[in-house]
């Protein structure tokens, strides 16, 4: 099973926000023994909200189920040696500080694998280690506008627009993952560790992989086309009588088989819309075309016919739509974490294998610090020690294992 995949790797995870976070959380979801490390005020990811959950924000939750909490003062030499200590025990560390913060704190990757030469060292940034952008802060928004992803998002004459979910940071988690993987298998053979170099910039550039290279083999620089596919027509949403839905119809049969469907026959032999290619450039006037036809009935009875005649198409679905498809459900796509203190929390699951990985325990997100006296005491640290780097009175949770697992679904 996928559950335990990593059953036997530890990860250090200094992180915070989206792209480091998401990528410990899926090495937690496939069986990793991640330990989250934060500052005592805790990572900033906690910070942004609306919506909240508890004292902290939904955006931390989603972010960091399946991990132990520990809360280290990096400013102090304490909390340094510890986290030497912890990290020269490890399989992986992850980290998304500006490059050359963790070398100023003595836990670069030259100075941790002298200790522990097998370490798979993960450096998440904004623009990567090297280069002329190196040592500049982004987030996801300012790297969606830099790559020149929010150049070809939106339509023709709008303000400029940007995917609303962080979707440079999660790409950029998937993609330090598929790099630990791939290094995991190396250092096995060799014994030998690295340190991978992953950025946010060269994953919003790979997201374009179909743009830019159509940019790069014709020159032409991409128009805001809405939800049309620059490359294949029709391949974009209409408008139904009271709603919107996508339809897919670009190969010659199903172009064929829509115009029958909007009783538009004759625009099959148009010469316009002969072929795809023809239908793009002659877009405005395919889109009028079909558009008038489609206003005319309701979403509901156009998506049936659609499907009788095997035309791919979907409704465009809202958030109170997408909880109440069937196929969600299906899949194992929502959990429900129940958290001691706050109750149940509500993310998305783990993509793949989602039938086989949504009958596995799965725990809530770390409360700041919840399981550091646990981490510190079964990395043999002493007592004094832990007093000194916790610094707050000893609780009565002495168990060295992590928090059993719960998940129901809904």
């Amino acid at each position: 099973m996928l559950r335990d995949a990593l059953e036997n790797l530890t990860v250090i995870d200094f992180t915070q926000i989206g792209a480091g976070p998401t990528c410990t959380m899926l090495l937690a979801d496939m069986g990793a023994r991640v330990i989250k490390v934060e500052s005592p005020d805790g990572e900033l990811g906690r910070k942004l909200g609306p919506a909240w959950i508890g004292n902290d924000s939904a955006l931390y939750h989603g972010f960091n189920r399946n991990k132990l909490g520990l809360k280290l003062d990096l400013k102090s030499p304490a909390g340094v040696a510890a986290a030497k200590k912890l990290a020269g025990k490890a399989d992986i560390l992850v980290e998304s500080m500006r490059p050359g913060v963790m070398d100023r704190l003595g836990l670069g990757y030259g100075s941790l694998s002298n200790a522990n030469p097998s370490l798979i060292y993960a450096s998440i940034s904004a623009y990567g280690q090297t280069g002329p952008y190196a040592d500049r802060a982004g987030v996801d928004g300012i790297l969606q506008a830099d790559s020149g992803l929010m150049s070809i998002i939106g339509t023709e004459g709008a303000e400029p627009a940007k995917v609303q979910a962080p979707i440079v940071d999660v790409f950029t988690g998937y993609v330090a993952v598929s790099g630990i993987l791939a290094q995991l298998r190396k250092t096995a053979e060799t014994g030998k560790g690295a340190q991978l170099d992953v950025n946010l910039f060269n994953s919003a550039i790979a997201l374009q992989q179909v743009s830019l290279t159509n940019y790069l083999a014709d020159g032409l620089v991409p128009e805001r086309i809405g939800s049309a596919a620059p490359y294949s027509a029709p391949n974009e949403a209409f408008e139904a009588s009271d709603g919107w839905l996508m339809v897919a119809a670009y190969n010659a049969g199903r172009w064929e088989r829509l115009c029958d469907v909007l009783d538009l026959a004759p625009l099959a032999a148009d010469p316009r819309f002969a072929t795809s290619s023809q239908r793009v450039a002659n877009r405005t006037e395919m889109r009028k075309l079909l558009g008038e036809r489609f206003i005319t009935k309701t979403r509901t009875d156009w998506l049936a016919a659609l499907k009788h005649a095997d035309i791919l198409c979907a409704p465009v679905a809202n958030y109170d739509d997408l909880l109440r498809h069937p196929q969600i459900h299906a899949n194992g796509m929502m959990l429900t974490l129940d958290h001691p203190t706050i109750g149940s929390v509500r993310t998305p699951g783990f993509p793949i294998n989602s039938l086989e990985m949504r009958g596995a325990g799965h725990v809530h997100a770390p409360s700041l610090g919840e399981h550091s006296r646990m981490i510190l005491q079964s990395s043999g640290f002493r007592k004094d020690e832990i007093d000194e780097l916790v610094g707050e009175p000893e609780t009565s949770m002495t168990t060295l294992e992590p928090p059993l697992r719960s998940v129901s679904i809904r």
